[in-house]
């Protein structure tokens, strides 16, 4: 995260932690402790560490607010990241983040339940996002995909099988121009998923860019095995990057 501007675009990023952890069986996903680190801490020290993001924004639960507030200053980013109260949908909550960053020309939106963000990964979508306005991570589908019918009592039949090498899974980071989601929030007022569903229902090409297969999302308690098991097979530079930041933070005084 850089103190100053180095003449380049001033970029922002929310970072999106508002579930109620719903599928996680009464666990926390956010302040999981995974490797001994808040699994929401991860993703908010990669884009600390990151050079081009200026202003980071957490978003998260009304029940959390205080505890996400204590992780960001245990980890001597008091001060520098900012943190709000989510809202009832998805977009309502980004909406709430976007209030907070100030004169962005790019916004970073990201799931603070993906904890393998990397800054590679986070360059690629800016670049991209320069070029177009709109890019989202994704990685391309490995299984057969296929659409059911859903009849009354419940069961589900095959309706269609969709063709793989079009498929992708869509992630997070997914960037912006800031002119651009704020155009997409003011038009779509009907519930989507991600950004990127407002941004293509005004009519704006949204491009892919690779993501990665450890780029999981934490929504079971069988996605923590997986993450579990990324770190201490140290299959990811997030440790590195998560132990540089909180030094820093905390040397700091911030």
């Amino acid at each position: 995260m850089s103190s100053e501007s180095d003449g380049g675009a001033h970029i922002g990023a929310v970072v999106l932690a508002a579930g109620d952890s719903n599928r996680m069986q009464g666990i926390d996903k956010i302040f999981y402790p995974l490797g001994g680190v808040p699994l929401v801490w991860r993703s908010i020290a990669t884009f600390l560490a990151h050079p081009m993001i200026e202003d980071i924004v957490l978003v998260t639960s009304a029940s959390n607010m205080g505890r996400a507030v204590e992780v960001i200053a245990e980890n001597g980013a008091g001060g520098v990241v900012k943190v709000c109260e989510g809202g009832e949908r998805r977009q309502d909550s980004v909406n709430r983040g976007l209030r907070l960053l100030d004169d962005c020309e790019y916004i970073v939106v990201h799931d603070g339940a993906r904890p393998f963000v990397s800054e590679d990964m986070i360059d690629r979508g800016i670049a991209e996002s320069k070029e177009c306005g709109a890019a989202i991570a994704a990685v391309p589908v490995k299984d057969t995909i296929k659409m059911s019918n859903k009849i009354p009592d419940g069961e589900h039949t095959v309706a269609q099988t969709l063709p793989r090498d079009r498929l992708w899974a869509v992630q997070t980071p997914q960037i912006f121009r800031a002119t651009l989601l704020a155009e997409a929030h003011q038009r779509v007022s009907h519930m989507v998923t991600d950004d990127a569903s407002m941004i293509e229902a005004i009519g704006n090409p949204v491009r892919l860019f690779h993501g990665s297969y450890y780029n999981i999302k934490v929504t079971t308690p069988e996605d923590l095995l997986f993450a579990n098991a990324i770190v201490a097979g140290g299959l990811s530079n997030i440790d590195r990057t998560v132990n540089t930041v909180s030094a820093a933070q905390s040397g700091s005084g911030e």
